[in-house]
Protein backbone atom coordinates (compact mmCIF):
# COMPACT_ATOMS: atom_id res chain seq x y z
CA UNK A 1 0.00 0.00 0.00
CA UNK A 2 2.83 2.40 0.84
CA UNK A 3 6.61 2.51 0.95
CA UNK A 4 6.41 4.43 4.22
CA UNK A 5 7.90 2.30 7.00
CA UNK A 6 5.10 1.59 9.49
CA UNK A 7 5.62 1.01 13.20
CA UNK A 8 3.07 -0.56 15.53
CA UNK A 9 3.32 0.09 19.29
CA UNK A 10 1.23 -2.35 21.33
CA UNK A 11 0.66 -1.30 24.93
CA UNK A 12 0.21 -3.21 28.16
CA UNK A 13 -3.15 -3.90 29.76
CA UNK A 14 -3.33 -7.51 30.94
CA UNK A 15 -6.49 -9.26 29.63
CA UNK A 16 -7.51 -6.14 27.70
CA UNK A 17 -4.52 -6.87 25.49
CA UNK A 18 -6.55 -9.46 23.58
CA UNK A 19 -7.93 -6.40 21.78
CA UNK A 20 -4.54 -6.14 20.04
CA UNK A 21 -5.47 -9.27 18.10
CA UNK A 22 -8.56 -7.55 16.72
CA UNK A 23 -6.55 -4.45 15.80
CA UNK A 24 -4.08 -6.56 13.81
CA UNK A 25 -6.92 -8.37 12.05
CA UNK A 26 -8.53 -5.07 10.99
CA UNK A 27 -5.22 -3.64 9.75
CA UNK A 28 -4.59 -6.75 7.66
CA UNK A 29 -8.06 -6.59 6.15
CA UNK A 30 -7.18 -3.08 4.97
CA UNK A 31 -3.84 -4.19 3.54
CA UNK A 32 -1.79 -2.44 6.23
CA UNK A 33 1.18 -4.50 7.41
CA UNK A 34 3.54 -2.99 10.00
CA UNK A 35 7.27 -3.25 9.32
CA UNK A 36 8.25 -2.75 12.97
CA UNK A 37 6.40 -4.06 16.01
CA UNK A 38 7.22 -3.00 19.57
CA UNK A 39 5.28 -4.38 22.50
CA UNK A 40 5.05 -3.98 26.24
CA UNK A 41 3.62 -6.64 28.58
CA UNK A 42 0.60 -8.32 26.89
CA UNK A 43 1.45 -6.18 23.84
CA UNK A 44 4.77 -8.01 23.64
CA UNK A 45 2.99 -11.37 23.73
CA UNK A 46 0.54 -10.48 20.94
CA UNK A 47 3.18 -8.63 18.92
CA UNK A 48 5.72 -11.42 19.25
CA UNK A 49 3.22 -14.08 18.19
CA UNK A 50 2.17 -11.91 15.25
CA UNK A 51 5.71 -11.40 13.98
CA UNK A 52 6.45 -15.11 14.47
CA UNK A 53 3.41 -16.06 12.36
CA UNK A 54 1.49 -17.49 15.33
CA UNK A 55 -1.26 -14.90 15.70
CA UNK A 56 -3.96 -17.32 14.57
CA UNK A 57 -2.82 -19.90 17.15
CA UNK A 58 -2.80 -17.23 19.88
CA UNK A 59 -6.30 -16.11 18.90
CA UNK A 60 -7.58 -19.67 19.07
CA UNK A 61 -5.94 -20.13 22.48
CA UNK A 62 -7.50 -16.89 23.75
CA UNK A 63 -10.98 -17.69 22.47
CA UNK A 64 -10.91 -21.13 24.11
CA UNK A 65 -10.10 -19.77 27.57
CA UNK A 66 -12.72 -20.17 30.26
CA UNK A 67 -12.62 -18.88 33.82
CA UNK A 68 -11.66 -22.38 34.98
CA UNK A 69 -8.85 -22.65 32.43
CA UNK A 70 -7.50 -19.26 33.45
CA UNK A 71 -7.37 -20.47 37.06
CA UNK A 72 -5.53 -23.55 35.86
CA UNK A 73 -2.68 -21.41 34.54
CA UNK A 74 -2.13 -19.81 37.93
CA UNK A 75 0.71 -21.92 39.31
CA UNK A 76 0.91 -20.31 42.75
CA UNK A 77 4.33 -20.06 44.33
CA UNK A 78 4.71 -20.15 48.13
CA UNK A 79 8.25 -18.81 48.03
CA UNK A 80 10.35 -16.67 45.76
CA UNK A 81 9.78 -13.26 44.19
CA UNK A 82 6.32 -13.70 42.66
CA UNK A 83 2.93 -15.16 43.61
CA UNK A 84 2.84 -17.03 40.29
CA UNK A 85 5.81 -18.76 38.65
CA UNK A 86 4.29 -18.38 35.16
CA UNK A 87 5.77 -21.70 34.06
CA UNK A 88 2.47 -23.13 32.81
CA UNK A 89 1.91 -20.17 30.51
CA UNK A 90 5.54 -20.33 29.44
CA UNK A 91 5.07 -23.98 28.48
CA UNK A 92 2.18 -23.01 26.18
CA UNK A 93 4.31 -20.34 24.47
CA UNK A 94 7.27 -22.71 24.20
CA UNK A 95 5.11 -25.36 22.55
CA UNK A 96 4.26 -22.97 19.68
CA UNK A 97 7.37 -20.81 19.43
CA UNK A 98 9.93 -23.44 20.43
CA UNK A 99 13.39 -21.89 20.11
CA UNK A 100 12.40 -18.90 17.95
CA UNK A 101 14.97 -16.10 18.08
CA UNK A 102 13.97 -12.46 17.78
CA UNK A 103 16.78 -11.72 15.33
CA UNK A 104 15.48 -14.50 13.06
CA UNK A 105 11.95 -13.11 12.75
CA UNK A 106 10.74 -11.77 9.38
CA UNK A 107 9.95 -8.31 10.85
CA UNK A 108 11.71 -6.14 13.40
CA UNK A 109 10.40 -6.82 16.88
CA UNK A 110 11.25 -5.42 20.31
CA UNK A 111 9.82 -6.31 23.70
CA UNK A 112 10.18 -3.67 26.42
CA UNK A 113 11.12 -4.65 29.98
CA UNK A 114 12.29 -2.88 33.15
CA UNK A 115 15.49 -3.76 35.01
CA UNK A 116 15.08 -4.35 38.72
CA UNK A 117 17.22 -2.05 40.83
CA UNK A 118 18.23 0.49 38.20
CA UNK A 119 14.82 1.11 36.62
CA UNK A 120 16.48 1.03 33.20
CA UNK A 121 14.23 0.60 30.17
CA UNK A 122 15.52 -2.49 28.39
CA UNK A 123 14.76 -3.15 24.71
CA UNK A 124 14.89 -6.88 24.03
CA UNK A 125 15.72 -7.24 20.35
CA UNK A 126 17.66 -10.49 20.27
CA UNK A 127 17.63 -13.88 21.95
CA UNK A 128 14.76 -16.27 22.65
CA UNK A 129 11.39 -14.73 21.83
CA UNK A 130 9.61 -16.49 24.70
CA UNK A 131 12.13 -15.19 27.25
CA UNK A 132 11.61 -11.62 25.99
CA UNK A 133 7.83 -12.01 26.26
CA UNK A 134 8.06 -13.39 29.80
CA UNK A 135 10.30 -10.54 30.93
CA UNK A 136 7.99 -7.94 29.40
CA UNK A 137 4.82 -9.24 31.11
CA UNK A 138 6.36 -10.16 34.50
CA UNK A 139 4.12 -7.98 36.65
CA UNK A 140 5.97 -7.11 39.88
CA UNK A 141 4.78 -9.20 42.80
CA UNK A 142 2.58 -11.38 40.60
CA UNK A 143 4.97 -13.09 38.18
CA UNK A 144 8.52 -14.13 38.88
CA UNK A 145 11.05 -11.78 37.22
CA UNK A 146 13.16 -13.12 34.35
CA UNK A 147 16.97 -13.09 34.14
CA UNK A 148 18.35 -12.18 30.70
CA UNK A 149 22.01 -11.35 30.00
CA UNK A 150 22.72 -10.97 33.70
CA UNK A 151 19.81 -8.56 34.32
CA UNK A 152 16.69 -9.30 36.35
CA UNK A 153 13.75 -7.93 34.38
CA UNK A 154 10.06 -7.37 34.93
CA UNK A 155 7.10 -5.62 33.31
CA UNK A 156 8.06 -2.92 30.80
CA UNK A 157 4.87 -0.97 31.48
CA UNK A 158 6.61 0.60 34.48
CA UNK A 159 8.80 2.65 32.13
CA UNK A 160 7.24 2.59 28.65
CA UNK A 161 3.61 1.39 28.60
CA UNK A 162 3.08 2.12 24.88
CA UNK A 163 6.48 1.92 23.14
CA UNK A 164 6.12 4.56 20.44
CA UNK A 165 9.72 5.68 21.07
CA UNK A 166 11.01 2.22 20.16
CA UNK A 167 9.30 2.31 16.77
CA UNK A 168 10.71 5.79 16.08
CA UNK A 169 14.23 4.67 17.04
CA UNK A 170 14.03 1.72 14.65
CA UNK A 171 13.16 3.98 11.74
CA UNK A 172 9.37 3.99 11.55
CA UNK A 173 8.07 7.05 9.69
CA UNK A 174 4.45 6.39 10.63
CA UNK A 175 3.60 4.98 14.06
CA UNK A 176 0.28 3.45 15.08
CA UNK A 177 -0.15 3.17 18.84
CA UNK A 178 -2.71 0.93 20.51
CA UNK A 179 -3.82 1.98 23.99
CA UNK A 180 -6.15 -0.58 25.57
CA UNK A 181 -6.31 1.31 28.88
CA UNK A 182 -7.54 4.68 27.65
CA UNK A 183 -10.93 4.32 29.34
CA UNK A 184 -9.94 2.34 32.42
CA UNK A 185 -8.77 5.16 34.71
CA UNK A 186 -10.55 8.20 33.30
CA UNK A 187 -8.57 11.41 33.52
CA UNK A 188 -8.20 11.31 37.28
CA UNK A 189 -9.34 13.98 39.68
CA UNK A 190 -8.82 15.24 43.21
CA UNK A 191 -11.27 14.20 45.92
CA UNK A 192 -10.89 16.74 48.77
CA UNK A 193 -12.69 14.66 51.39
CA UNK A 194 -14.71 11.48 51.45
CA UNK A 195 -17.71 11.03 53.71
CA UNK A 196 -16.75 8.79 56.60
CA UNK A 197 -18.91 5.76 57.25
CA UNK A 198 -20.04 4.97 60.75
CA UNK A 199 -19.06 1.67 62.30
CA UNK A 200 -22.57 0.33 61.66
CA UNK A 201 -22.40 1.25 57.96
CA UNK A 202 -19.05 -0.33 57.26
CA UNK A 203 -19.08 -3.65 55.45
CA UNK A 204 -18.37 -6.55 57.82
CA UNK A 205 -15.00 -8.20 57.43
CA UNK A 206 -14.95 -11.96 57.64
CA UNK A 207 -12.61 -13.41 60.26
CA UNK A 208 -9.32 -14.70 58.95
CA UNK A 209 -9.19 -18.44 58.46
CA UNK A 210 -6.49 -20.23 60.37
CA UNK A 211 -4.14 -21.91 57.92
CA UNK A 212 -2.74 -24.37 60.46
CA UNK A 213 -5.22 -27.13 59.59
CA UNK A 214 -4.85 -26.65 55.84
CA UNK A 215 -2.91 -29.06 53.70
CA UNK A 216 -1.20 -27.99 50.48
CA UNK A 217 -4.48 -28.23 48.56
CA UNK A 218 -6.29 -26.20 51.18
CA UNK A 219 -3.56 -23.58 51.20
CA UNK A 220 -3.84 -23.24 47.43
CA UNK A 221 -7.60 -22.75 47.69
CA UNK A 222 -7.11 -20.14 50.39
CA UNK A 223 -4.48 -18.34 48.31
CA UNK A 224 -6.77 -18.30 45.28
CA UNK A 225 -9.54 -16.85 47.45
CA UNK A 226 -7.22 -14.13 48.72
CA UNK A 227 -5.86 -13.56 45.23
CA UNK A 228 -9.24 -12.89 43.61
CA UNK A 229 -11.16 -11.69 46.66
CA UNK A 230 -14.79 -12.20 47.59
CA UNK A 231 -17.62 -9.74 47.21
CA UNK A 232 -18.23 -9.45 50.95
CA UNK A 233 -14.61 -8.84 52.00
CA UNK A 234 -13.40 -6.29 49.48
CA UNK A 235 -11.06 -6.70 46.51
CA UNK A 236 -8.50 -9.48 46.39
CA UNK A 237 -4.74 -9.14 46.13
CA UNK A 238 -4.80 -9.40 42.36
CA UNK A 239 -7.28 -6.58 41.92
CA UNK A 240 -5.50 -4.30 44.38
CA UNK A 241 -2.12 -4.84 42.70
CA UNK A 242 -3.44 -4.69 39.16
CA UNK A 243 -5.52 -1.58 39.73
CA UNK A 244 -2.60 0.18 41.44
CA UNK A 245 -0.28 -0.83 38.62
CA UNK A 246 -2.84 0.25 36.04
CA UNK A 247 -3.13 3.73 37.53
CA UNK A 248 0.66 4.15 37.48
CA UNK A 249 0.82 2.80 33.93
CA UNK A 250 -1.92 5.18 32.78
CA UNK A 251 -0.12 8.23 34.18
CA UNK A 252 3.20 7.19 32.64
CA UNK A 253 1.56 6.46 29.29
CA UNK A 254 -0.04 9.92 29.17
CA UNK A 255 3.32 11.55 29.86
CA UNK A 256 5.24 9.43 27.33
CA UNK A 257 2.65 9.90 24.59
CA UNK A 258 2.60 13.65 25.16
CA UNK A 259 6.38 13.82 24.81
CA UNK A 260 6.64 11.46 21.83
CA UNK A 261 3.20 11.32 20.20
CA UNK A 262 2.35 8.62 17.65
CA UNK A 263 0.83 9.50 14.30
CA UNK A 264 -2.43 7.90 15.35
CA UNK A 265 -3.80 6.19 18.45
CA UNK A 266 -6.25 3.29 18.35
CA UNK A 267 -8.15 3.21 21.63
CA UNK A 268 -10.61 0.30 22.01
CA UNK A 269 -13.57 1.12 24.25
CA UNK A 270 -13.48 -1.60 26.89
CA UNK A 271 -14.88 -0.08 30.12
CA UNK A 272 -16.72 -3.21 31.20
CA UNK A 273 -13.68 -5.50 31.10
CA UNK A 274 -11.35 -6.07 34.02
CA UNK A 275 -7.64 -6.74 33.87
CA UNK A 276 -8.12 -10.45 34.65
CA UNK A 277 -10.99 -11.09 32.20
CA UNK A 278 -8.86 -13.32 29.96
CA UNK A 279 -11.90 -15.54 29.37
CA UNK A 280 -13.67 -12.64 27.57
CA UNK A 281 -11.47 -12.88 24.48
CA UNK A 282 -14.34 -12.90 21.95
CA UNK A 283 -15.64 -9.51 23.05
CA UNK A 284 -12.16 -8.03 23.58
CA UNK A 285 -10.96 -9.02 20.10
CA UNK A 286 -14.16 -7.61 18.59
CA UNK A 287 -13.58 -4.36 20.50
CA UNK A 288 -10.11 -4.11 19.01
CA UNK A 289 -11.39 -4.68 15.48
CA UNK A 290 -14.09 -2.03 15.83
CA UNK A 291 -11.62 0.51 17.22
CA UNK A 292 -9.16 -0.06 14.39
CA UNK A 293 -11.85 0.15 11.72
CA UNK A 294 -12.92 3.55 13.09
CA UNK A 295 -9.43 4.86 12.36
CA UNK A 296 -8.80 3.17 9.00
CA UNK A 297 -9.86 6.09 6.82
CA UNK A 298 -7.42 8.42 8.58
CA UNK A 299 -4.61 5.86 8.51
CA UNK A 300 -5.03 5.15 4.79
CA UNK A 301 -5.22 8.85 3.94
CA UNK A 302 -2.09 9.72 5.92
CA UNK A 303 -0.11 6.80 4.51
CA UNK A 304 -1.07 7.87 0.98
CA UNK A 305 0.22 11.39 1.68
CA UNK A 306 3.53 9.98 2.93
CA UNK A 307 4.10 7.78 -0.10
CA UNK A 308 7.31 8.83 -1.86
CA UNK A 309 6.80 10.71 -5.18
CA UNK A 310 8.54 7.95 -7.14
CA UNK A 311 6.10 5.37 -5.79
CA UNK A 312 3.20 7.67 -6.66
CA UNK A 313 4.44 8.01 -10.23
CA UNK A 314 4.72 4.25 -10.64
CA UNK A 315 1.17 3.77 -9.40
CA UNK A 316 -0.24 6.42 -11.75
Amino acid sequence: MSNCKIGLALGGGSARGWAHIGVLRALHEAGIFPDIVAGTSIGAVVGGCYVAGELEALEQFARELTRRRVLGFLDFNFSGSGLITGQRLCNVLDARLKQALIEGLPRRFVAVATEIGTGHEVWLSRGRLVDAMRASYALPGIFRPVRIDGRWLFDGALVNPIPVSVCRALGARYVIAVNVNSDSCGHGTVVPQMETLTAAEEAPVAPAEAPASYGVGGMRKLLKRQFFGRGDTGPGISRVMMEAFNIVQDRIARSRLAGDPPDIVISPKLPQFGLFDFHQADALIEGGMLAARRELDDIERELALRRPPRAMARSA
